[in-house]
């Protein structure tokens, strides 16, 4: 056995350390939150699997982490929930996956099963629910473990770095298009364009729906008319017609009012992101009078994964990435933070 290896369950050689980003000092960017470790290669327990990450997106969920919008549940945590990979060990009970299946670690890690939300299929809303790379360690690492029944199969054929932002951008757009509850061939304001507005924008046009996108981004709002955007415009601005639905994906509170305003009658404003800065006073004759409605989107459910993932299967949407060594993700992160991604970053071994 060589000094560097250790058995796993079921015999499997892995390495005992592997390199890894933490976020040892949550801060803005420039303070330089992340480190560069050497950890321990984690050990499946019952029921879960170790995972060899291939990619992993980078997701605005973990520049908040890493910032300290959202308050760490751990010190020393490996950021990264969009994660690419193998399964190379399985913990006691943990057989529906095969070692070398090629598998997807989302956002949602766990939930109890057991409460009144899981029982009635909104185990997204349970109190007891984890998720990967806040309550556990993800995917900006070589290796990661994760309960078998919360990953997902991928295909074998497409590339990890399109796959990759499928595994939350994709899933919670997908989400968020739920909730707002966009008529067929209806008018879809879409406010803010990154990684899950443009996967989004792909899926409501295939839908037949007009899609309006607002965003500061001038290279954003090209690439929303190059996907088939009707409109692209700057964020503050009043789309071209009333909005049947409406997604605020940029975490920007001050700007539901203004989506609130743009809605026709009986429209629905979703708010997809986990973080948002404060939301300034509503009018109630201006936002929401005459049945509009305001509503929040809180991660998503397996269910939703499914069939997101089914759906991107079955009709590829062009994902734009930008891609980063694993050596890079402060960098990404700090890239993400000033808005210099087009799309989605994805860090790649």
């Amino acid at each position: 056995m060589s000094p560097e290896e250790a058995p796993f369950p079921g015999g499997t050689m892995i390495p005992r350390e592997m390199d890894a980003w933490v976020v040892a000092r949550p801060g803005p960017m420039a303070s330089r939150p992340l480190d560069r470790v050497r950890l321990p290669v984690p050990v499946p327990g019952p029921g879960e699997v170790l995972v060899e990450v291939e990619a992993c997106a980078v997701c605005r969920t973990d520049l908040h982490l890493a910032e300290g919008d959202l308050p760490p549940r751990r010190p020393g945590t490996v950021p990264g929930h969009e994660v690419v990979g193998r399964v190379v060990a399985r913990g006691r009970d943990a057989e529906r996956l095969p070692p070398g299946a090629r598998v997807g670690v989302a956002w949602l890690r766990s939930t109890c099963g057991r409460c009144r939300y899981c029982l009635r299929g909104a185990e997204n809303l349970c109190p007891l629910s984890t998720y990967t790379g806040w309550d556990a360690d993800g995917g900006y690492a070589e290796y990661l473990t994760a309960p078998q029944d919360y990953v997902h199969p991928l295909p074998e054929e497409a590339p990890a770095e399109k796959l990759a932002p499928l595994l939350c951008a994709g899933i919670i757009g997908y989400r968020a298009l739920l909730r707002c509850d966009l008529p067929q061939r209806g008018r879809l304001g879409i406010y803010g364009f990154g990684a899950s507005a443009h996967l989004t924008a792909q899926l409501a046009i295939a839908q037949g729906a007009a899609v309006h996108v607002m965003t500061r981004s001038a290279r954003a709002r090209e690439l929303a008319l190059r996907l088939g955007a009707a409109s692209a415009g700057d964020a503050a601005q009043a789309p071209p017609e009333p909005l049947d639905a409406a997604i605020l994906f940029a975490p920007a509170g001050e700007l539901v009012p203004v989506a609130l305003e743009a809605l026709d009658r009986g429209g629905t404003l979703a708010v997809a992101g986990i973080h948002l800065s404060d939301i300034p006073s509503l009018d109630y004759q201006r936002h929401l009078f005459q049945e509009r409605t305001l509503r929040s989107v809180t991660a998503n459910t397996r269910a939703d994964a499914r069939a997101y993932l089914d759906l991107a299967s079955a009709h590829p949407p062009e994902v734009t990435t930008v891609p980063y060594p694993f050596d890079a993700a402060d960098r990404a992160l700090g890239d993400l933070a000033a808005d210099r991604v087009e799309g989605a970053a994805v860090l790649l071994w």
